[in-house]
């Protein structure tokens, strides 16, 4: 089985300076999720962005894993809202040509 879009626990605390508790908390309030490979937690590639955005807030603003959640949620929210309102520009500029 190839382990290439998985990337270690062990490589992720040392990049981003956090012990692996950090990411056993993530785990357990749904943030990330940890798949074993070979005997090791490892974390898909397709999270890392996510990952890196929750380490982000975690360090720099210090915001507990529940805060992280909430500001994940809003943001996503305020994505979405800005793509429907792009949507709705669109149609009504049927109208004004």
């Amino acid at each position: 089985m190839s382990t290439a879009p998985y990337i270690p626990l062990t490589t992720l605390c040392t990049l981003y300076k956090v012990e692996r508790s950090f990411f056993k908390g993530l785990n357990d309030n749904g943030l990330i999720e940890i798949t074993t490979i070979e005997q090791a937690p490892c974390i898909h590639h397709d999270q890392i962005k996510n990952l890196e955005a929750i380490v982000r807030l975690h360090q720099d603003l210090h915001i507990n894993f529940e805060g992280i959640d909430t500001v994940l949620n809003l943001l996503d929210k305020i994505t979405q809202l800005q793509e429907e309102l792009r949507a709705t520009k669109n149609r009504l500029r049927i109208f004004e040509d």
